[in-house]
Order: C-alpha cells, then sequence, then structure tokens
C-alpha cells in the first residue's frame, strides 16, 4: 500500500470529485472552494491507494494558527472549523485507521457526519449535535407540526405573532444586497463572536451568497417590520434539503427570531421538502421547536512516533524529512526513508 498526499489544488479538485459523495450541500468542490480562496490553507489531501485503486481518502488542509490537520478547506473561528456534514471515506475500519495514523502530524477532524466506521471505541467522540426538522413526520401539514406544541405555548407565541403583524410585517426573498443587512444584524448581536467579525468568513458568504444563487439554490429570507429590516437568513436547497446557513435579528422585534423559524418550517411543509438542517447551536430554541437532535462525531489526536513508512506526494516521489517539514510541504525527494 502507497501513502500518499496531494497538494496541488487541480489534484485535489479531481480526487475530491471523484471520491466524495454529493449528497449535501457542503459536499460541492465548489461550496467548499469558497472558503479555501479566503482562507488559503495549504492543501494535504491525504490517499491509501493500492494498484491504483484509492482506498482511504482524507481531504485535510494544514491550520497553521492551531498547528494541525483539519478538514478542507480549513475555515476556522476561535480555533475550531465551521462547515458541517463532514464524511470518513474508507474501505473499512482498518484502512481507516492506517489513513489517519500516516497523517504526520496531530488532526482536529470535527462534525463528522455518523458513519459504522467510526464505531470503533476510542476513535470517535460526540462533537456536538446538529438539529434537523422532518417535514414527511407531520404528513407535510403544517398545522400538524403546530399542534405539537402546548396549549400555553401555542398561546403565547400567537400573542407575539399578532403584537408584530400589527407593526405591518412583509417578506422578501432572494435579494443579495440583504446579505449586508444579515452581516449587519449578526456582528451588532454577537460583536466579536459573529463570524462575520473575521472578513475571511464575511468574503467567503459573500462569494457562496453569488454561488448559490447562480446556481438556482439560493433562499435569502428578509423580513422588514415597520419600514426596518428585522431579520435576515441566508439558506440554500440542495438535494431536496434545506440547510439555513446564517442569520441574523434585530433585538428592537420581540418574537422575530420565532417568526422566520416558524416560516422555514412552514415553506419546508407547502414545498415538501425532505430535510431542514439548522446546523449545530441549539440557543435555546432548536428543542423546545421539535427539531431532531443528531449527533455529529469528532476525532482529535496527536501525531504517533513515527507516522508513516514509504511517504509518497502526489508525483509519486517519496518524502524524507522532519515531521515539520512534511507537514510544510517544503521537502521532497527520490530517496525512500522512514519519516524522522
Amino acid at each position: 500500500m502507497e501513502f500518499k498526499i496531494y497538494t496541488d489544488i487541480r489534484d485535489c479538485q479531481a480526487l475530491w470529485e471523484k471520491l466524495w459523495p454529493e449528497k449535501e450541500l457542503f459536499d460541492l468542490w465548489q461550496v467548499r472552494a469558497c472558503f479555501h480562496d479566503q482562507f488559503q490553507r495549504p492543501l494535504r489531501f491525504h490517499t491509501v491507494e493500492s494498484g491504483g485503486k484509492v482506498l482511504g481518502f482524507l481531504p485535510l488542509s494544514w491550520c497553521e494558527e492551531s498547528n494541525r490537520y483539519v478538514f478542507f478547506p480549513g475555515e476556522t473561528w476561535h480555533g475550531k472549523t465551521w462547515i458541517e456534514q463532514n464524511r470518513v471515506i474508507a474501505r473499512d475500519k482498518e484502512i481507516l485507521q492506517m489513513l489517519i495514523q500516516a497523517v504526520p502530524g496531530p488532526v482536529h477532524l470535527r462534525y463528522l457526519s455518523p458513519n459504522p466506521l467510526l464505531d470503533t471505541p476510542g476513535r470517535a467522540t460526540e462533537d456536538e449535535k446538529g438539529y434537523l426538522f422532518y417535514p414527511g413526520i407531520f404528513d407535510y401539514d403544517f398545522e400538524n407540526y403546530w399542534l405539537g406544541f402546548s396549549g400555553k405555548s401555542r398561546k403565547n407565541i400567537k400573542k407575539e405573532m399578532a403584537a408584530l403583524e400589527a407593526l405591518n410585517v412583509s417578506f422578501r426573498f432572494n435579494e443579495l444586497a440583504d446579505l449586508e443587512d444579515l452581516f449587519l444584524l449578526n456582528t451588532t448581536s454577537f460583536v466579536a463572536n459573529s463570524y462575520f467579525h473575521d472578513p475571511r468568513f464575511h468574503a467567503s458568504f459573500q462569494q457562496l451568497a453569488v454561488l448559490l444563487k447562480e446556481m438556482g439554490c439560493l433562499r435569502m429570507t428578509s423580513i422588514r417590520i415597520g419600514g426596518q429590516t428585522a431579520a435576515v437568513d441566508m439558506g440554500a436547497v440542495f438535494n431536496n434539503t434545506y440547510t439555513l446557513l446564517a442569520g441574523g435579528t434585530s433585538p428592537c422585534f420581540k418574537g422575530v427570531a420565532k417568526l422566520i423559524n416558524l416560516h422555514h418550517i412552514e415553506w419546508a411543509c407547502k414545498n415538501q421538502i425532505g430535510t431542514v438542517d439548522f446546523l449545530c447551536g441549539d440557543f435555546n430554541w432548536k428543542e423546545r421547536f421539535h427539531l431532531t437532535p443528531r449527533p455529529l462525531y469528532l476525532i482529535d489526536g496527536q501525531a504517533p512516533a513515527c507516522p508513516v513508512q514509504h511517504l509518497m506526494d502526489s508525483e509519486g516521489f517519496h518524502i524524507r524529512g522532519t515531521r515539520d517539514q512534511i507537514i510544510s510541504g517544503s521537502v521532497r525527494c527520490h530517496e525512500e526513508r522512514i519519516c524522522a
């Protein structure tokens, strides 16, 4: 077996598009490329290959700030990656173990989707919970969903919604200009804790919004109340899954977060969407709104004492050198040698 590292972006894209299944939004190379274009992490796509076949595939980026390997494209906020729906791809558990152990440095692979390959004790731990809504459970009928709330909860929510409606509520959709309002509302609410406090995330989302609109996937939802922008959410519909990516609400309008989230759920029922992915983070409302929690997983580990033997780069040259040299991509030679 050969352990290879691919670093050229053209090789990496070809591998990704050949091996990575396109089931969900973040499975698309062009979606992740919006973040890679801004963060510019060194690419380190690792494979286990035999007889010209790829048996295991781990698309990584090297994160200089945290000094460890993370999932491509390596977009990080407060030291953690943001993109979910990550996967492990290997023929079996043994290949996966070999693949991870061959990485010449620490790994921090989070937001891994459930997979039987992760079942071995000690391989992965629970990271966070993602929250999903399945309209089919309610026969795609919003009223069936609404009846799942207690009578007291329905009464209180209706009272809040009526107070907003009295202020003249209007919706508009898919206006790219509203993205700047989303940034403003989000950063006003979360200040330095907002993802968009980082100009790289800000630029990534601008690029992503344009891409999604060109693909016909974008669903930007804006609520105006009394002539003011009260809430903006950015989402995308791909493969019958509606993913809510980011949002912002004004503190001036109590209950507007409930209003926009109920709108997403009602719209998904009406349009018979298979799954609505509200991503990770409870924020004290997702379970109360009867969303289904789904655990995501984390592989976190340090490099083994001797990470690999017969390590090869994407051009088939054997690599030697210290671990730091290998990580930085500064060494390449024809000589086969155990890594120091």
